[in-house]
């Protein structure tokens, strides 16, 4: 066999096996088990990390309106959301977020619920680079947040 066909033949060796690799990957990505989100409407955890969820989405989308005050209204209590607009024009920051930025990711963990039903939980907030800050956000049993601040 002479020097060209022995390239040729290497050259189509080294895609098949690329080509076969590839699909490899494919198949083993597409392997693992499909994710699944629950909650329930009525769980304190499920409406905080529901608000978080899409406070964020709105927050990030640029076409999203007036959608991130129609989740305050919808999500925070009234004295809450006059208390953090305080907040806001003192520290020129959202009073969600605690930032002026927003985050990648987010992950809600509850701290636990009283005997009042008032719910705790930590919000952590994952920015870019990794770097993560928490808040904890306060619920109480009409479903309507009413504290978010720096955890202790």
């Amino acid at each position: 066999m002479n020097g060209k066909h022995r390239t040729a033949r290497r050259t189509v060796l080294a895609c098949a096996l690329a080509l076969g690799l590839g699909l490899g990957v494919v198949a083993e990505a597409s392997a693992g088990a499909p994710r699944s989100v629950s909650g329930a409407s009525s769980d304190n955890l499920t409406r905080i990390a529901d608000f978080y969820g899409t406070y964020i989405d709105a927050v990030t989308d640029e076409n999203s309106g007036g959608l991130p005050d129609g989740l305050r209204a919808h999500y925070l209590s009234t004295a809450f959301q006059k208390r953090l607009a305080a907040w806001e024009s003192r520290e020129h920051a959202n009073g969600v977020l605690r930032a002026q930025d927003v985050p990648a990711a987010w992950k809600v963990t509850e701290r636990g619920t009283n005997a009042a039903g008032t719910t705790e939980a930590v919000v952590t907030l994952t920015w870019g680079g990794g770097v993560t800050t928490e808040v904890v956000v306060d619920m109480n049993r009409d479903h309507r947040i009413f504290r978010i601040g720096d955890t202790v």
